[in-house]
């Protein structure tokens, strides 16, 4: 019986990890306020880029990774139809500065930001249609 009791806790641990990392990953997370630093990210740091005037859904990849892929499809076909909202994908790996500003720990990560570049939102992982949705709803034209 004793030789059964680590397996049970590994087992026990593990599944509880595993549980926490599913409901976890992504689901869109809003802040209650933006940012009162004000915007903490510039078209310096998109490469000739441009936000969208109500909603930008920054996104940041990187290339072995296969839910990135599956983001970059989704919030690509969700904007492709919207002209006030832009989506951009940035290389993590090549914005190692920008990562460690914005506090970037795992790809996928996509920050909603508002007309003023203020981050409303973030979803670590790949974020469901209707989750996407309805962050972009919830951000008013003049927020």
């Amino acid at each position: 019986m004793k030789t059964f009791l680590p397996l049970a806790i590994v087992l026990g641990l593990s599944s509880a990890y595993g549980i926490w990392y599913r409901t976890s990953r992504g689901k869109i997370k809003g802040k209650n306020t933006p940012s009162a630093a004000g915007a903490l990210v510039h078209l310096a740091d998109l490469e000739g880029a441009s936000f969208g005037s109500r909603v930008t859904l920054l996104q940041f990849s990187s290339a072995f990774c296969s839910p990135c892929r599956a983001t970059r499809a989704l919030l690509t076909d969700i904007t492709a139809d919207m002209a006030d909202v832009a989506h951009i994908d940035i290389d993590a790996e090549g914005h190692l500065e920008l990562v460690r500003r914005l506090d970037i720990r795992s790809t996928p990560t996509t920050l909603i930001l508002d007309g003023n570049q203020l981050e409303v939102g973030r979803a670590v992982g790949a974020p469901k249609r209707d989750q996407v949705l309805k962050a972009i709803a919830a951000v008013s034209k003049v927020h």
